[in-house]
């Protein structure tokens, strides 16, 4: 199954529907007193839509990613026509200011600040007046990993948006660019926290998960460990030519789409088919599990791909998930 001009289309068109769709809006915010009591829209003049802050950055990525790789479409023209009236210098300034509130150290920590950088990442690929205007931005969460991945003593390994090993896979893809130091100490804390860890049970999905932590784990760690991943991964997951653990093979039942935490699962079966694409390049055409992680990611694509405009429950972000697992998060 593979991305096609149809496809990204109708992911564009999904998408821009409600990114600068306000309302509901789940908001992620301290206030420190009663003049803080403001709309979504005040607080974020570009991150208001997609029902909250960081369905909106993605959805951004996503919509510029296929205008880019697409630019013929219709659809194309539209995302550039809305990105020149938001994605201004002035309304950057002002998610730059809400960052530096001192309340706000931990807002979106560390999902949201991963998926900023894939956006700032992706903008400046793009030859407009607005490519640019993202780099304060990112260079604010660049410091925040910086500073706060020495503090984390432990990984977080939940599948849900504190997971540990996803935020760095991103933030590792812009900081090889950006920030080499960034990117180095990612990879240490990779190996510090991860490197050591053998016969994963792969107890998941839970019942709100939308990331595999043991895949994004594998996932990260072929992208750290290079050409000795797969001598890590055959100790790390050691059955899996005889398809156990069997969780990591069963794409996850949703039943009930316009419930936010169970349509969490149609995301994981979307990360799942990423992550299995992602691994089965690393390890290489000759390995015992190539095929079957290849087919999987197929198998658990198709069980999420039919839903994604289901309920707005999943409609807000799961198109920037069926991005990923399509085409990865690398240019």
């Amino acid at each position: 199954m593979q991305l096609t001009p149809k496809i990204a289309a109708q992911f564009i068109a999904l998408t821009s529907g409600h990114l600068t769709r306000e309302y509901p809006h789940k908001l992620d915010h301290v206030m420190d007193g009663p003049d803080d009591v403001l709309a979504p829209s005040v607080l974020h003049p570009i991150f208001h839509g997609s029902f909250d802050w960081h369905s909106c950055v993605h959805g951004w990525w996503q919509v510029l990613r296929l205008a880019r790789r697409y630019p013929e479409l219709p659809e194309a023209e539209d995302v550039r026509s809305l990105a020149g009236r938001m994605l201004t210098a002035d309304n950057f300034a002002a998610e730059c200011a809400y960052l530096d509130r001192p309340s706000a150290r931990g807002f979106e920590r560390p999902y949201g600040w991963a998926w900023a950088l894939a956006l700032h990442s992706e903008m400046a690929r793009h030859d407009a007046e607005w490519a640019r205007h993202a780099d304060g931005f990112a260079h604010r969460f660049a410091r925040r990993f910086a500073a706060f991945l020495p503090l984390q003593t432990y990984p977080i390994r939940t599948g849900t948006h504190f997971n540990s090993a996803f935020a760095m896979i991103l933030a590792r893809d812009w900081a090889l660019d950006h920030d080499p130091a960034l990117a180095k100490l990612i990879d240490r804390r990779a190996r510090d926290w991860f490197g050591a860890d053998r016969a994963a049970q792969a107890w998941e999905p839970g019942g709100d998960e939308f990331l595999s932590g043991t895949l994004c784990e594998a996932l990260l760690m072929s992208r750290v460990l290079g050409t000795d991943f797969a001598v890590w991964f055959d100790a790390f997951l050691p059955n899996l030519a005889q398809r156990e653990p069997a969780t990591l093979f069963a794409p996850a039942t949703v039943s009930d789409r316009s419930d936010g935490k169970i349509a969490h699962l149609d995301g994981l079966n979307l990360s799942r088919a990423w992550c299995w694409r992602g691994i089965a390049a690393a390890l290489g055409e000759g390995h015992a599990v190539h095929d079957a992680a290849l087919n999987n990611a197929e198998l658990h694509l198709a069980a999420a791909l039919p839903h994604i405009a289901d309920d707005y429950m999943g409609e807000h972000w799961l198109a920037s998930f069926a991005l990923l697992a399509f085409v990865g998060a690398e240019p």
